[in-house]
């Protein structure tokens, strides 16, 4: 005859990962995943990490910090190539910061009022330096020049976040009709553009605006 169950003492229980920063952090990235950024709060992040949610803060500072520490690890992901032309590792480097954001178009969002001053954020900025540096901008130019750069791909995957749905082929289509009806009388220049309105792909778009990003800056000089 087998003894009954009965409650694990506390020294019986099995002892529970030390809490640390990196962990709650992965945390919220878990929950971000399975259930959406809606569902990213203290209260739900310490549920999964079985404590209570005052004990988050001696490692995070609030809500708004650990966003901005979960979008700094995701930026772990964000690498440059090592050959090439500066400017063509700048674009592709670019590019993948923008793939980061499209995925987690909420991060994006939350990031445009949420700096992170994170590792990985300030190993990206210093990445972008070096290669505007390479390809002779100014060190002035530079360093505003940043802050354009990284802004144009957040804001696309934060104007995706925004939407309960993004933009699918059947508005792009409604546009492309709308663009094509166009009357010359009143809209002459609509009209004369016609398709070239709305030709591209998504990422052909991206590329030639970051490239025309990166032009203005190399030649713009500083007031």
């Amino acid at each position: 005859m087998t003894a009954p169950d009965r409650p694990l003492s506390r020294r019986e229980r099995p002892a529970k990962p030390p809490l640390t920063r990196a962990g709650i952090v992965a945390a919220g990235l878990a929950v971000l995943e399975a259930e959406g950024m809606e569902k990213v709060t203290m209260r739900r992040i310490a549920a999964e990490l079985d404590t209570g949610a005052a004990s988050l803060y001696v490692y995070v500072q609030n809500t708004a910090d650990l966003h901005a520490q979960m979008l700094d690890e995701l930026l772990a992901g964000v690498t440059p190539a090592e050959t090439g032309a500066w400017l063509t590792r700048l674009i592709d480097l670019l590019e993948s910061y923008a793939a980061v954001l499209f995925q987690h178009p909420e991060i994006a969002r939350l990031s445009m009022s949420t700096h992170t001053s994170g590792p990985n954020y300030l190993r990206l900025l210093d990445t972008i330096l070096g290669l505007l540096g390479e390809g002779g901008v100014p060190e002035n130019q530079a360093a505003w020049g940043v802050d354009i750069l990284l802004a144009y791909p957040t804001f696309l995957a934060a104007e995706r976040g925004s939407r309960a749905q993004p933009r699918n082929a059947r508005d792009f289509a409604d546009l492309a009709t709308h663009v094509a009806a166009a009357d010359p009388y009143t809209l002459p220049h609509v009209a004369a553009a016609g398709d070239e309105i709305v030709s591209g792909t998504p990422a052909a778009r991206l590329r030639w605006g970051i490239t025309v990003l990166i032009n203005g800056i190399t030649q713009t000089e500083r007031a």
